[in-house]
């Protein structure tokens, strides 16, 4: 069995894209990151890619107005085209509508700041400050049609300080995102992690870092 190809898909400075390509150089790695894909051109993780020697695309959202299927078939089409099998989004900033989702189901992976189902959508260190929870972190889970709420297969969390300001709790939770989110590509590179099961069994979760 080949490495399943794997497209990351950005729309900034592509962090956890940078995580997953010196994960994926590890001979043992099942799976190869074939192409990041931006939606827009001034994206700083797409020349981050380039040197790493991984190829790029630009589908700009902005060419296609407000038609997001269009947008998305154009996509679709440039991730067929490359043969892909597998889609992670890493601080790609567009919603995503169920055709897509539907199209990728189960082979899709996101990650988000926060521990889920706490703190879904946007400013999740904010949020987390201000509910004075003890313990943060982030989660990767399956894209589903819901924004969010897929299926958890991997998170882990760190302890929040009385100190801490959104930078700060951010630095240490992006740290954990590095850490998971190629074991959670792992898992579904190797068929551990499916849609199917709808808990974080397939990547234990570790304890408070």
């Amino acid at each position: 069995m080949g490495k399943k190809r794997v497209a990351v898909l950005i729309s900034g400075r592509g962090s956890n894209m940078t995580a997953l390509i010196e994960a994926a150089r590890a001979e043992d790695y099942p799976a190869e990151i074939a192409l990041v894909v931006s939606n827009r051109p001034e994206a700083a993780g797409l020349s981050r890619a380039r040197e790493a020697g991984v190829a790029t695309a630009i589908v700009d959202h902005r060419s296609f107005g407000e038609d997001r299927e269009a947008f998305e078939r154009a996509l679709d089409a440039e991730l067929r085209a490359q043969r892909i099998d597998l889609v992670c989004l890493a601080g790609f900033m567009r919603l995503l509508t169920p055709w897509f989702v539907t199209r990728w189901s189960g082979r899709m992976l996101n990650i988000h700041p926060a521990l889920l189902p706490q703190f879904k959508g946007l400013d999740t260190h904010r949020r987390a400050l201000e509910a004075g929870v003890k313990e943060h972190g982030a989660t990767v889970h399956f894209v589903v049609p819901e924004m969010d709420a897929g299926p958890i297969v991997a998170q882990d969390s760190v302890a929040v300080r009385e100190d801490d300001t959104e930078a700060t709790l951010a630095a240490r939770v992006l740290e954990v995102e590095h850490r998971i989110y190629p074991q959670a590509l792992r898992a579904l590179a190797e068929g551990r992690a499916s849609l199917a099961s709808s808990s974080n069994e397939n990547v234990p979760r570790e304890g408070s870092a």
